[in-house]
């Protein structure tokens, strides 16, 4: 007797449990972000949101000093690079010119079918103007000698020339690389910095100093401190400096700007000095040793002042304690304590 299978009850509850499972994911992919919905940013007081800002506001200028250093290589690999071009381009006229000559005299060779001398003379019906004819034979020879010797060395020259170009055109392709990768983590960090101050009211965003300034107009006064005139610079070279410090007073803080109108912290010092005609490295890394160094106690007005351990953000000291710097995006050129961030050093120049 054949065995008979009683057929399978369905479960009542199978598709309960089943149907409890799929909206007990569902509800965990909302609330972890998994379908891009639903996923609430964490609350930030103003504070914390300052403490971010300012932090993205540092590590950009690190990435901007850094962008600063590569541009400046890579304007000086072009350089190089078009002086290289250039020289290659004058050889290789030259080596044309030497060519045609070399031309010219194996013309006049084949033109001459190229006799034995002695049979020459033999042959010759005035031997005495055979005989001028082969002194001028005998300088022309040596004149070919040359002129291929000639052409020799520029060829090698051009070869030298062209190696050296390509050396430099590398560097360049390394150096533009490097920039974009700094522009990259730059804008980054401002884009995040902006998002976190979107997040404040207007009246969050002033109280904190956060908040995009009016037009320089007017700025000055406000910006400096009441009775703020520069204290008597050393030299005329540091009053030279500070003066024009104080004249950008208000300019906005751009990255990789190094004025007359905006200006970043390393290009606002630079451009100071270069109006005072003296020559500084365009980078908080190599304007820390311009000049000489100096201590906090015998600062004097026009003396750089560097701040945080990676030596990233530059200033102008102008006296009673304070700089004229360029802050960051969210505030312009303007006097500040030397507290307000962590003092790392200074350099008289």
């Amino acid at each position: 007797m054949a065995a008979h299978r009683k057929p399978r009850r369905r479960s009542t509850g199978g598709g309960t449990a089943r149907t409890a499972a799929t909206i007990a994911l569902a509800g965990a992919a909302t609330a972890t972000g998994l379908d891009g919905t639903g996923h609430a940013e964490p609350q930030l007081t103003p504070g914390q949101v300052k403490a971010k800002v300012d932090k993205l506001y540092q590590e950009a200028e690190v990435a901007t000093e850094k962008y600063n250093g590569a541009k400046e290589k890579a304007e000086a690999a072009g350089q190089r690079l078009k002086g290289l071009q250039d020289r290659a381009a004058r050889t290789e006229e030259r080596l044309a010119t030497a060519r045609e000559v070399l031309g010219s005299l194996a013309a006049a060779q084949y033109r001459d079918g190229g006799l034995d001398p002695a049979l020459r003379l033999a042959l010759s019906d005035d031997p005495d103007r055979y005989l001028e004819n082969a002194q001028f034979v005998e300088r022309a020879g040596n004149r070919q000698k040359s002129a291929v010797a000639g052409v020799r060395r520029q060829l090698r020259e051009i070869e030298q020339l062209r190696g050296a170009a390509h050396i430099e055109l590398t560097a360049l392709k390394s150096r533009q690389t490097e920039l974009k990768r700094h522009k990259k983590t730059i804008t980054g960090k401002l884009g995040s910095a902006r998002h976190l101050l979107s997040r404040l009211t207007a009246e969050e965003r002033t109280r904190l100093g956060a908040a995009p300034r009016a037009s320089r107009a007017g700025q000055r006064e406000t910006l400096a401190a009441p009775g703020s005139a520069p204290s008597r610079a050393p030299h005329s070279r540091a009053a030279a400096a500070v003066a024009y410090a104080y004249q950008k007073l208000g300019s906005p803080y751009v990255w990789g700007a190094t004025g007359p109108n905006a200006f970043d912290c390393s290009g606002l010092v630079q451009a100071a000095y270069r109006a005072a005609g003296v020559s500084l490295p365009r980078t908080t890394y190599s304007q820390i040793d311009a000049g000489r160094r100096v201590s906090r106690a015998e600062l004097l007005p026009g003396d750089l002042v560097f701040f945080y351990a990676g030596i990233s953000h530059v200033g102008i000291y102008v006296g009673d304690g304070r700089m004229i710097h360029a802050p960051n995006p969210s505030a312009p050129v303007r006097v500040a304590p030397l507290d307000e961030m962590p003092y790392a050093g200074a350099r008289v120049v």
